[in-house]
């Protein structure tokens, strides 16, 4: 059997197919591409032959501009684990948004927000609020190599900490020149001797504890432990991005392992869906920035603490994101992505799904995945494929294979997932 040329005639179909059933899609992307370079203003967003443009967008689901309805499986890439209307959210919004929206002063909710989540998080003592997660990256970063007075930053192949902090295949000109050190992920000997060699140079080690972008790759425990055993060592910051992987538990990815980084990032989701981001840590670092203190740092960012992001922070930390909420989602996300490894097991497709919890990624390939380097030989072909035929069945998740499911998604919303996952065959004529 000829499975190149079948993969290749089954995505031929599956554009075809998809392009004439969105003609108002289409006419909106030819608009967009006047005005906006590849016809959208978020390169994730793009997908050939063009994406679907949503009209509405309510509970777990996304409507199109042609009428087509969506169970939401990518949830906004993590940012909408809340769905798309949660009412705590909307009536905190509503409520301050009445109170006035361009303060230029501080205000109540942000106090309480950094509150709730000085509380959930046992390693952040003091926390400040930024637009994004890539921006609390950054002022992690600033600040790291401020307090220890070095300049190399350890980061890790296929991650991603914002735009401008991606280190996939290649180099990324958009990158910020910071002097980093780029080690394979999971590679504990690895890292142990750029300790040896650069220790004394090192200022922070930047890391997720599940590469979400990268493919929702699991840090080993052992890779972590070593991660904070070696920073300390040589007075080097270690830095958790949690944007993604703080929903894992009330105190993030850090709590189920047992570990404390000195500074973490957060954003997506914690302020109900709205633009968010914040980093904290240990009150010594973070006193940089206090000018009553002595601290030289200054972090400017007109919303930072806009009323309308503090306020469903606090909604939605107060009255939805509970420990039993998180768990039966993180519950919920195990058990979609071992029935979809058993889906593709049993059809012999060379397919796998890594991930942890209500984040998981479908990879081109039979795995397991536990590294860039596990990802080379990697069809892409087969994941544009499930993403087509996912689409046929009235499903939407992320064209690269990436799954984050929102709290709204149900057992029965699973089960008709795997129920459609079985059906695929990307090597039918």
């Amino acid at each position: 059997m000829d499975t190149d040329r079948l993969l290749d005639e089954h995505l031929q179909r599956a554009r075809r197919d998809y392009a004439d059933r969105r003609p108002i899609s289409r006419a909106w992307h030819e608009r967009a591409r006047r005005v906006q370079p590849g016809g959208n203003t978020r390169s994730v967003l793009a997908f050939d032959p063009f994406p679907f443009r949503v009209a509405s967008a309510a509970g777990r689901e996304l409507t199109d501009v042609d009428g087509h309805t969506f169970l939401d499986l990518l949830g906004n890439y993590t940012a909408g684990l809340l769905g798309h209307s949660p009412e705590p959210v909307l009536t905190a919004v509503r409520a301050a948004l009445d109170g006035g929206f361009a303060l230029g002063a501080v205000h109540e909710n942000e106090v309480r927000l950094a509150e709730l989540l000085v509380e959930r998080f046992e390693s952040i003592e003091q926390i400040r609020f930024t637009n994004s997660g890539t921006e609390a990256n950054l002022m992690a970063l600033a600040v790291a190599t401020h307090h220890t007075g070095r300049r190399t930053v350890i980061v890790f192949e296929n991650g991603y900490h914002g735009g401008v902090l991606t280190f996939g295949a290649g180099s990324n000109p958009v990158n910020v020149p910071h002097d980093f050190l780029i080690l394979p992920y999971n590679d504990t000997d690895a890292f142990d001797a750029a300790i040896a060699e650069h220790g004394s140079s090192i200022a922070a080690v930047l890391v997720e504890p599940m590469q979400g972008s990268g493919g929702c790759i699991p840090g080993r425990p052992e890779f972590l432990a070593a991660l904070r055993s070696g920073c300390d060592d040589v007075g080097a910051l270690l830095v958790f991005d949690e944007v993604m992987t703080s929903r894992f538990s009330v105190g993030g990815a850090q709590q189920l392992g047992g570990l404390r980084p000195d500074l973490t990032t957060l954003g997506k989701y914690l302020a109900g869906g709205l633009t968010f981001g914040a980093f904290g840590g240990r009150s010594e670092v973070m006193a940089h920035f206090d000018h009553t203190t002595g601290g030289a740092l200054g972090h400017a960012g007109t919303f930072n603490n806009n009323v309308a992001s503090m306020a469903a922070g606090v909604a939605a930390l107060s009255e939805m994101l509970t420990p039993d909420v998180l768990a039966a989602t993180h519950r919920r996300g195990d058990r979609l992505r071992t029935g979809l490894g058993d889906v593709f097991s049993a059809s012999g497709a060379p397919m796998c799904v890594s991930g942890v919890g209500s984040l998981m990624n479908v990879h081109g390939t039979h795995g397991p995945v536990s590294s860039a380097a596990d990802l080379a030989d990697a069809d892409d072909r087969l994941k544009e494929a499930f993403f087509f035929a996912m689409l046929d069945a009235g499903i939407y998740l992320a064209r690269r294979g990436f799954i984050a499911l929102s709290i709204e998604i149900t057992d029965e919303d699973v089960d008709r997932v795997l129920e459609a996952a079985a059906t695929f065959d990307p090597f039918a004529p």
